[in-house]
């Protein structure tokens, strides 16, 4: 059977995973039994999908990314150079607890930039910006543009990642798309006319 994605010669493609159409897995990665990756998602060089790992359309993996068991990554999710997830919130070398995964959600359209830590349990928001090097230890909310550690939120972003400067009346546009958001509360959305 003809496969319909491309491993690069030095990819480990475990039986049992589904991959999909048009899906680009490059160099020294390991995609484990019972992954999951959707259709036109592309996986750096050094990546490993634990079993379980949910991938949604368009994810874009970068070079040297863990996705351990209980990550879910919605579609157009973009994880950045050397970021880490966990998926045990006290682990210790000598005592097994694969039957304690934490689950982490990433949801659709979000980024979370270059060596960031996600300590798992939490869920990162629609078209949230996690900023290179933060260290996510709650919920990042959608659209939010978070920094530091631990991160904390400076901001809001638009769907193409800009930063979002809301007027008086709470609208702000986005430079890129012209889309018009806003804010309400701590909530941001997208007005659709």
């Amino acid at each position: 059977m003809e496969k319909d994605f491309f491993a690069h010669e030095t990819a480990v493609i475990d039986e049992g995973c589904t991959i999909g159409t048009g899906t680009r897995i490059w160099h020294f990665s390991h995609i484990m039994k019972d992954a999951v990756i959707g259709p036109g998602c592309n996986l750096g060089q050094n990546v490993v999908v634990s079993p379980g790992v949910v991938l949604g359309r368009n994810v874009k993996v970068q070079n040297n990314v863990s996705i351990y068991t209980g990550v879910i990554c919605d579609d157009d999710v973009f994880l950045g150079p050397s970021m880490v997830f966990t998926n045990i919130t006290n682990p210790r070398s000598a005592v097994v607890r694969r039957d304690k995964y934490v689950s982490t959600e990433v949801k659709r359209g979000a980024t979370i930039g270059a060596n960031a830590t996600v300590v798992c349990g939490n869920t990162i928001g629609e078209y949230s910006l996690v900023g290179a090097g933060a260290v996510i230890i709650k919920d990042v909310k959608p659209y939010a543009l978070v920094v530091g550690n631990p991160a904390r939120q400076i901001g809001w972003v638009s769907e193409h990642g800009h930063r979002l400067n809301f007027d008086q009346s709470g609208e702000a546009v986005c430079p890129e798309s012209n889309e018009k958001y806003r804010l309400q509360g701590e909530k941001v959305s997208k007005i659709i006319y």
